[in-house]
């Protein structure tokens, strides 16, 4: 878990920060909206990677997982983030739409692993 600390402090700290100067100083045209979600992506992967991380270390599974595997699983997070802040955007977002994504995502994931368990010889 100790590695993933400066990864984290780094995607946090840009993305957070970014984040709170686009809100504060920039008005939402097209430009500033794509960076925006950059930063929300950043800033949310960032946060989840050390609670990804100890997630995989309090709850172990038969198939270690990767440091890959941590990274990749914080970055879907930061990516439902972004998708919802998206779709908030065009007003398209509904409960249905966001439980959708969520398993969509959930389902790849656990396909990814599957293929990953299959492949491990330990």
């Amino acid at each position: 878990m100790i590695k993933f600390i400066p990864t984290a402090i780094l995607m946090a700290g840009l993305g957070w920060t970014g984040v709170i100067w686009l809100v504060l100083t920039v008005p939402p045209t097209v430009g500033p909206r794509w960076l925006f979600f950059l930063c929300w992506f950043l800033a949310l992967s960032g946060s989840m990677l050390p609670v990804t991380a100890y997630l995989h270390i309090r709850f172990p599974s038969r198939v270690p997982a990767t440091q890959k595997v941590i990274l990749r699983q914080s970055m879907w997070v930061g990516f439902y983030g972004a998708a919802l802040a998206w779709l908030q955007i065009g007003r398209v977002l509904t409960p249905a739409v966001a439980t959708m994504l969520a398993v969509g995502l959930i389902a790849i994931e656990w396909l990814l692993r599957l293929r990953e368990r299959g492949q491990w010889r330990g």
